[in-house]
């Protein structure tokens, strides 16, 4: 497609020189037009949107230079030619300090100007060529963009991800995850006739339907599960009204997609969570239901009844970290007690269950600083895997397995380096302990580790949470100083990081039986 040139002369016979002398076409060029000052030129130029305007510098209402300084401003993508007389010259050096990209002097032969012209279609040519290239830039780094949100989603969905590092990653793909509340719409796209060869297609309208109704509402995010189901993740800040919202929008999608004669949808919506990492507790509520209802199983538990029948999350994250393979039979039959033998009957509530302890195995692996799915596999199809579980025994041997893969992998990584990173942790701590700001955080910062995988570490290696070591120097410390010392409680409190001394002294009398003061006296009693 050829630029257009617009021409501005005041002289009429020049203007008809430039516009027959010149084979336009030939240089990759169209006149569109031409005015005879800058005044009558304006509007034409907004109008015809020249890519390349050619204006004689001297003219009367408004000069070549005026109208170069108005192009510059709102246009500046234009090309301008200057055409000047040689007693002009000071005209073309201010032309020059506007930014034109070339002048002409007068008397101007076709030949001249089908030079510059082919010099200016070289330059227009190379910035259409470098604007495709940034477009074309853009949607990369936009479809980059989005392939990283998706598995930042799902990595939330399958709980392997603290609330404090989901929202500074989703702030660093421009998401904003800060809310009250969350849960989960969990969408499975199925075809009405089965036995029709794969549709590619249709699950793909069916995403952009669900995606056109979302838009760019900040409170909904979408992403793919796999090819057939869609999540959207939602928050809010009440849970009655996210819960209202939730259903609003199944009924939209469902009127929506409901008539449509190749596809029908099955929605189901999780429990709201107040924590954000808890929120793929809402995807698994999500998942077994509509996996529950694809097989016409009438849930006859609620979800609130579900909700009690759960793992003892803690307890079961404690034995990952600190538990013991010799002990794993007895743990694992003692954990499973605390569900109700006939509840784990039902299939629902065992799906439930097992999807539950999956994500909590995900959530210490990633703490780890890995993926479950390194520990176990077919994890990664976790619908097959439910699939393949269909009694109660069945489910305590795939739990058996995995998380005794679980220990097996934390075992793996109890190495060199990691033992290495952990004493100079020790030692940091050793030489910080009376600095009360010092928390876990801070020292896991210090050597480039989340505070969860720290916190695992930690206990691995030493045998005892960070709490209870750095409260057992400073405890120690303040020992020392009571014994060896006659500064006063408070002073102690503070030397051993302590800024409360009422705290410290409670603290103490809990740990050791005796206040500060009973301790320095009762000590001195005996050496006496």
């Amino acid at each position: 497609m050829p630029y257009k040139v617009f021409l501005i002369e005041d002289e009429s016979f020049t203007r008809e020189g430039i516009r027959t002398k010149v084979d336009w076409q030939s240089v990759g060029f169209e006149f569109c037009g031409e005015a005879a000052d800058g005044e009558m030129a304006l509007p034409l130029i907004e109008a015809k949107q020249p890519e390349v305007i050619i204006t004689d510098i001297k003219m009367p209402f408004m000069d070549g230079l005026q109208l170069s300084k108005i192009i510059r401003e709102y246009m500046p993508w234009v090309k301008i030619i200057i055409i000047s007389g040689h007693d002009e010259f000071e005209y073309a050096r201010a032309a020059l300090k506007l930014g034109v990209t070339e002048y002409l002097l007068k008397p101007i032969t076709s030949a001249d100007l089908i030079e510059v012209l082919k010099k200016v279609a070289t330059a227009l040519d190379h910035e259409k060529h470098e604007r495709e290239n940034l477009k074309q830039l853009q949607k990369q780094v936009e479809g980059n963009l989005q392939l990283r949100r998706e598995q930042f989603l799902l990595k939330l969905l399958m709980g392997g991800i603290s609330s404090v590092e989901a929202i500074e990653q989703g702030q660093q793909l421009g998401l904003n995850l800060v809310a009250h509340q969350y849960l989960v719409i969990l969408i499975k796209i199925e075809l009405r006739d089965a036995g029709k060869p794969f549709d590619y297609q249709q699950y793909q309208r069916i995403e952009k339907i669900v995606s056109n109704l979302a838009g760019n509402n900040p409170d909904i995010l979408l992403t793919k599960k796999d090819l057939e189901e869609l999540v959207l993740v939602m928050k809010g800040n009440d849970p009655e009204a996210l819960q209202q919202e939730a259903v609003f929008w199944r009924q939209l999608i469902h009127k929506e997609v409901g008539s449509d004669p190749f596809c029908e949808l099955v929605i189901e919506i999780g429990a709201p969570q107040q924590r954000l990492s808890d929120i793929h507790r809402s995807f698994a509520e999500a998942l077994v239901k509509v996996k529950n209802t694809e097989k016409n199983i009438l849930p006859v538990t609620t979800a609130e009844n579900v909700g009690l029948v759960k793992f003892d999350h803690a307890e079961l994250e404690n034995y990952l970290k600190m538990g013991s393979l010799l002990n794993f039979n007895e743990f694992f039959e003692n954990h499973l007690r605390s569900i109700c033998e006939n509840a784990l009957h039902s299939e629902l509530v065992r799906h439930y269950v097992f999807l539950d302890v999956i994500l909590t195995i995900a959530q210490f692996v990633s703490d780890l600083g890995d993926e479950v799915s390194q520990v176990a596999p077919e994890v990664q199809e976790i619908e097959n895997l439910m699939e393949r579980i269909t009694s109660l025994n069945q489910m305590k041997s795939e739990l058996r397995r995995i998380i005794s893969g679980a220990l097996v992998f934390r075992n793996s990584q109890t190495n060199h380096e990691r033992s290495m990173t952990i004493q100079q942790a020790k030692a940091y701590i050793d030489s910080h302990f009376a600095d009360p700001d010092l928390q876990m955080n801070k020292v896991a910062a210090q050597f480039s580790l989340s505070s969860n995988h720290f916190s695992t570490v930690f206990s691995q290696e030493m045998g005892v949470s960070f709490r209870d070591y750095l409260n057992n120097l400073r405890i120690n410390r303040a020992k020392e100083l009571l014994l060896s010392t006659n500064i006063s409680c408070a002073q102690v409190a503070y030397q051993s990081g302590y800024n409360d001394s009422h705290y410290f002294s409670t603290f103490f009398k809990k740990k050791t039986g005796l206040t500060p003061q009973e301790f320095r006296e009762q000590t001195q009693d005996s050496e006496n």
